[in-house]
């Protein structure tokens, strides 16, 4: 998604909020308000999925909260920065106070799953998962589907790369998630012809 940038005076949190449902999808950044393009059908497909693996792990853990749909996290304060993650992980106990919560959740998930759109330029990528780094997300995880490939990022100077036949091993932030890659970028199967 690629942002186009609003120019002018600082936005905060509180008025990011309170701005009018227009359709479009905003994050702000060091106070300046970013509208992001609408994405695909393969990122849609990649989030929802994403999401339902998350939430079986979580599910049968009972170990937190997967958020999705862009929730926003206020991750600095003078000037605001609000980021919105394609999926979102926050573990107990801060998740049992985030449940009813209509206002940008304080702080930063455990885990951020950001799913890449042809629109996002690498430099925009990149600044995303760092933000979230230096936050306090322990681990971010960024998928490419042109590339068929996931980078894992536990911090600025632990990031891994790994191609289409590998295993994202998630274990330390969520019991029992791992990702095969194979699976995820997988065809999805096609609808079943009708019997005779």
């Amino acid at each position: 998604m690629e942002p186009m940038v609003d120019t002018g005076r600082i936005t905060t949190a509180d008025e990011l909020l309170a701005m009018p449902r227009d359709g479009r999808r905003y994050e702000l950044v060091r106070g300046e308000l970013r509208t992001m393009s609408p994405a695909g059908g393969m990122h849609g497909r990649l989030v929802a999925e994403l999401a339902w693996r998350l939430h079986q792990a979580v599910r049968d853990s009972g170990a937190g909260l997967v958020l999705a749909g862009d929730p926003g996290f206020h991750i600095e304060r003078d000037p605001d920065t609000v980021r919105a993650p394609d999926v979102a992980y926050v573990a107990e106990p801060r998740a049992s106070s985030w449940r009813r919560d209509p206002r940008f959740l304080p702080g930063a998930p455990d885990l951020a799953i950001e799913v890449v759109s042809p629109s996002d330029p690498y430099s925009e990528v990149l600044e995303k998962a760092l933000d979230w780094l230096h936050a306090g997300t322990r681990v971010v995880l960024v998928v490419d589907p042109r590339r068929c490939e996931a980078t894992v990022y536990r911090a600025a100077d632990d990031v891994r790369v790994l191609g289409s036949t590998e295993v994202v091993d998630l274990r330390e932030v969520v019991p029992d998630l791992e990702l095969p890659l194979a699976e995820l970028f997988a065809e999805p199967p096609g609808p079943t012809p009708p019997r005779v």
